[in-house]
């Protein structure tokens, strides 16, 4: 009886202390999102040379809405998970190609030894890209419907992916590996690693990434790298980079990325042996409200046969208006030049694809955009 009364007077001391310290731990959710549309004409729609014209499943963005959550551990520790939807604003439906969740992560934070993130999320190639600076029309969130350096990193998403990002004093760091999930081989897993340095308020940024993908089926391999920069003078920026991809002959389906071995056979995704781009871009902000940039790539495809061989001449001015803080409206315009087999493969990005059916292709788009 005297241990029970020993605990009766000890447990409301530890519960009041466990109530204080579950007091100082702070979490938030957050709602967020962006709802983009834009009228897009586009040439060269079909064999035939047709033009269309209408509401794309987006705009210069794709529409997307997500929750976004911390909690304060303490000691500059904390917890953070994110999920975020993708849908084609102008049916209402979820994107048919892409998950429900999309991105779909859950973490934990130091302030001092950087975080791990697990679960679908951004590649590596794409962690390279955006931390080096060197990505098209950087104001924009990402995921465009003219951006041909996406489908060049790789479709931006990998599943079942763990990855370590830290930064220090102007370097960025990224490290990942997605598993493939098959017993006994590596087939369908992902390794990658991404790097940038950027001065905090400085003028230029300098990055790169490595990334290797295996064959869900036979464990063939799909290298992916990229290095580049942008610098900034007064309110004028200077982009360039460079992105290689190198497929072995077996290669036709990665399970942990965005597309199927349907999709990837339709997008000539298995003709090449190397494919090769060098991107370039000039943006001018004016005051806080325009912005103006012309961007340009080159692709050079080495086919697995001589008849598969192919490149491409890329074009895009773009002018952009902040309406308020949240609101935006935009006008684009893209002139492509393919030649050989690049006729057909999708280098325009993830949203609103308009695959060339002809030797050139104009596109035009005028678009209104809020973020929340």
């Amino acid at each position: 009886m005297k241990n029970v009364g020993r605990w009766a007077a000890v447990m409301p001391v530890a519960m009041a202390s466990l109530g204080c310290q579950m007091a100082h731990a702070q979490s938030s959710v957050t709602l967020y999102g962006v709802v983009d549309e834009s009228v897009r004409y586009l040439t060269n729609v079909n064999k035939a040379g047709d033009s269309s014209i209408g509401l794309g499943f987006g705009g210069l963005t794709q529409s997307r809405w997500g929750m976004k959550g911390v909690e304060d551990l303490g000691g500059g520790w904390s917890t953070f998970f994110k999920l975020e939807n993708r849908f084609n604003i102008n049916n209402g439906q979820s994107d048919p190609t892409l998950p429900f969740f999309n991105e779909a992560q859950v973490g934990v934070r130091s302030n001092a030894f950087g975080q791990v993130i697990l679960g679908r999320q951004y590649n590596l190639m794409i962690e390279g890209v955006t931390a080096g600076g060197y990505g098209s029309n950087w104001w924009i969130p990402y995921d465009f419907s003219f951006q041909p350096e996406v489908t060049m990193t790789g479709g931006i998403w990998t599943s079942n992916q763990v990855q370590y990002q830290a930064r220090f004093n102007g370097f960025s760091f990224a490290a990942g590996y997605a598993f493939g999930g098959n017993a006994g081989n590596s087939y369908g897993s992902q390794i990658g690693a991404a790097a940038a340095y950027g001065p905090a308020g400085g003028p230029f940024t300098v990055g790169g990434a490595y990334q290797e993908s295996k064959d869900s089926v036979n464990g063939a391999a799909a290298q992916a790298w990229t290095f580049g920069g942008s610098y900034t003078w007064n309110l004028t920026r200077f982009s360039v980079g460079y992105i290689v991809n190198q497929n072995d002959a077996g290669f036709s389906n990665f399970a942990n990325g965005p597309f199927s071995a349907p999709v990837l056979a339709a997008l000539k995704y298995t003709d090449f042996a190397r494919r090769r781009m060098i991107m370039g871009g000039i943006t001018q902000q004016v005051g806080n409200t325009w912005h103006f940039a012309a961007n340009i790539w080159r692709t050079l495809q080495d086919g697995k046969t001589a008849k598969q061989d192919g490149s491409a001449w890329q074009y895009q001015l773009v002018v952009d208006y902040n309406l308020s803080r949240r609101t935006d409206v935009y006008l684009e315009g893209d002139y492509a030049q393919y030649r050989g087999d690049l006729i057909g493969a999708q280098l325009q990005g993830i949203n609103g694809i308009g695959l060339a059916q002809k030797s050139t292709q104009l596109g035009l788009m005028a678009g209104l955009r809020h973020q929340f």
